[in-house]
């Protein structure tokens, strides 16, 4: 019996069947007040039915509109359905059915095809965020899309060790690309960053996530990505990076920062590839930026002198106060507003 219900009554089908009525009732109502009703009424059942009906039903839908616009024109009143009347539902038309296929093929209905885009943005923004670190501790993530889109090619996987949670590991990674077409590949990554990072020694992180870029075989596959693993009680820290822009450690008895560069390939790019990092420590009032190359890189400029332009941009901003520091560099250093842009802050008070 449940199978006879489906193929007799479809999902859809109390939808297509008030939709069918809502078309039958625009035509009545076109032949009795034409000012109020016209005969493009039908376009508003149309537009209805472009987010509720399959394909099957929406066509039906469609024949059924058409049906109403030929009654209309040789039954009642041959001037009310004009060449453009037909022209605009016919448009219209077109409109939801390429908005439908597209429904279709991601097997979805009404606007959940835009809630999970949004539920797959949230998750993205959730595994960035920081782990909670003790109270001597400071930390800022921003992460600023390209063009001021919902996703982005930049994200950050950060955890604290298992034991004791003394370790801190954080991430930040540069996927090829920007903005959307970047987003679905930043998404996939994250996840899997976010099962490596922890579950393996340090210095195991890197390599493996080189491996798991070359298993994907993607046209556009490589990523740049620097990894911090610092140690939370005696502020030591050790910098890797994958092609990465260099890290920045603020001195605070000197006041200046001190460029913190470690050498190692692109990610998804070289077979066994081989990462050395570089040791510090975070003495009470240092910390250590990092950043992705949307906030040093502009057209038609060399990246050296980026990076000396965003170093004095940070140095002016840092000086006397780190509140909201990482907001604040972005917004004045991150010019390039067409590319992805990440700042991450780790101070130690």
């Amino acid at each position: 019996m449940a199978w006879l219900r489906h193929r007799v009554f479809p999902s859809d089908g109390f939808a297509l069947a008030g939709l069918l009525v809502a078309v039958t009732a625009c035509g009545l109502l076109s032949d009795l007040n034409a000012d109020w009703f016209p005969a493009t009424a039908p376009v508003l059942p149309i537009l209805v039915g472009g987010l509720v009906l399959r394909m099957p039903s929406l066509l039906l839908l469609y024949a059924a509109t058409a049906g109403v616009l030929v009654a209309q024109d040789r039954v009642h009143d041959p001037d009310e359905v004009t060449v453009g009347t037909v022209l605009v539902v016919a448009a219209v038309a077109g409109i939801v059915l390429l908005m439908a296929r597209m429904r279709t093929r991601l097997g979805v209905q009404w606007t959940r095809g835009e809630s999970m885009l949004f539920d797959l943005r949230d998750r993205l923004r959730a595994q960035g965020e920081m782990p909670v670190l003790p109270p001597q501790w400071h930390t800022e993530v921003v992460l600023r899309p390209a063009g001021g889109q919902s996703f982005s090619g930049d994200f950050l996987v950060a955890a604290r060790s298992s034991t004791g949670g003394r370790m801190l590991e954080v991430v930040l990674v540069d996927v090829s690309g920007k903005g959307l077409a970047a987003g679905t590949r930043a998404l996939m990554l994250s996840g899997a960053f976010g099962g490596l990072l922890g579950s393996l020694p340090p210095h195991g992180f890197l390599p493996a996530a080189n491996d798991y870029l070359l298993r994907q075989e993607w046209a556009e596959g490589f990523a740049t990505a620097v990894h911090v693993v610092l140690d939370l009680e005696s502020g030591e820290y050790e910098l890797l990076s994958a092609g990465h822009p260099p890290g920045v450690h603020w001195i605070a008895e000197t006041g200046r920062w001190r460029v913190v560069e470690a050498a190692g390939p692109l990610l998804g790019v070289l077979d066994d590839a081989t990462f050395e990092g570089v040791r510090g420590r975070l003495d009470h009032g240092d910390a250590l930026l990092l950043f992705t190359d949307g906030m040093v890189e502009l057209p038609g400029e060399d990246i050296a002198t980026g990076i000396d332009r965003f170093l004095g941009e940070a140095e002016r901003l840092v000086r006397d106060d780190f509140h909201d520091a990482a907001r604040r560099i972005v917004a004045a250093a991150g010019r390039n507003v067409g590319d992805d842009r990440a700042v991450v802050l780790l101070r130690r008070r």
